[in-house]
């Protein structure tokens, strides 16, 4: 990690709802799910918001870094069809060791549709490769 990689760093992300990425289409053999109105699944909201987080610090890592999540506490207020942008802000609130956290809003043309915080850890994605190596034998 770069020592720039620091509490305040911001990056905003724009999103674009595609059909697929609705209730209906998250877990298609969940028939639960495939009744459910055509708004953007939370799962993939999450998502999307953890991609912006992503996005938001790859410049700072070095070459053998990898960031994991590790917590995310989001709300989820309002509904997104598809076809709308939905804009993700985010704010590196805490950068201590290999531990990171972010402030998170995400908004589409009507309402914010998110707050709330997730967290991320750098780890060496040599070993984290070996670790799931040895999980997969």
């Amino acid at each position: 990690m770069t020592e720039a990689l620091a509490a305040g760093l911001t990056h905003r992300m724009e999103y674009t709802v595609p059909p697929e990425r609705t209730v209906p289409h998250i877990l298609p053999e969940a028939p639960g799910f495939a009744e459910m109105p055509d708004v953007l699944a939370t799962g993939y909201m999450v998502a999307i918001i953890e991609w912006a987080c992503v996005e938001s610090i790859k410049d700072h890592l070095g070459e053998d870094d990898l960031t994991l999540g590790t917590h995310v506490d989001l709300s989820h207020q309002a509904p997104t069809v598809p076809g709308s942008t939905v804009t993700i802000d985010v704010t590196v609130t805490h950068a201590e060791g290999r531990s990171l956290e972010f402030a998170v809003e995400a908004r589409d043309e009507h309402a914010v549709i998110s707050v709330g915080t997730h967290k991320r850890g750098v780890v060496s994605r040599t070993r984290f490769d070996e670790r799931i190596a040895a999980q997969s034998r």
